[in-house]
């Protein structure tokens, strides 16, 4: 089931996913190879994700200094599963507009990994299988 395309990225992080979009736009027919979700390991498990367990530390930590803006607390309570439940959340949602993006392209997004055979051959496979 040897598919052709015109372009072919590997990983579908902030360089590959934006290649895979320009060359569709300027008229190749274009496939991304990815194994997780589209974005890459900043936005789906690096920067954004932290950022927001930053925030909710950050409101956490003035909540903690209210007394010298005249707020009392009187209890402060974490609940860490709402927190990393929000984390992920930005981070899925974040995806999903990637992957929006490249179906809105009309690239062709294959799940596995990919490894280049020769200068026009690409093996993908998905958990050590070829497909």
């Amino acid at each position: 089931m040897a598919q052709e395309f015109d372009v072919v990225v590997i990983g579908a992080g902030p360089g590959g996913y934006v290649a895979a979009i320009r060359a569709s736009q300027l008229g190749f027919s274009t496939a991304l190879i990815e194994k997780d979700d589209p974005g890459g390991v900043c936005l789906n498990w690096g920067c954004i994700p932290s950022k927001a367990l930053l925030k909710s530390a950050e409101i956490l930590n003035l909540m903690k200094k209210g007394k010298e803006f005249g707020i009392k607390c009187k209890e402060l309570e974490v609940d860490f599963s709402k927190v990393i439940s929000r984390s992920r959340k930005a981070a899925q949602r974040m995806s999903k507009g990637v992957d929006y993006l490249i179906k809105n392209n009309k690239i062709s997004m294959i799940k596995g990994t990919g490894k280049l055979l020769d200068n026009s051959s690409i093996q993908v496979s998905e958990e050590g299988k070829i497909i």
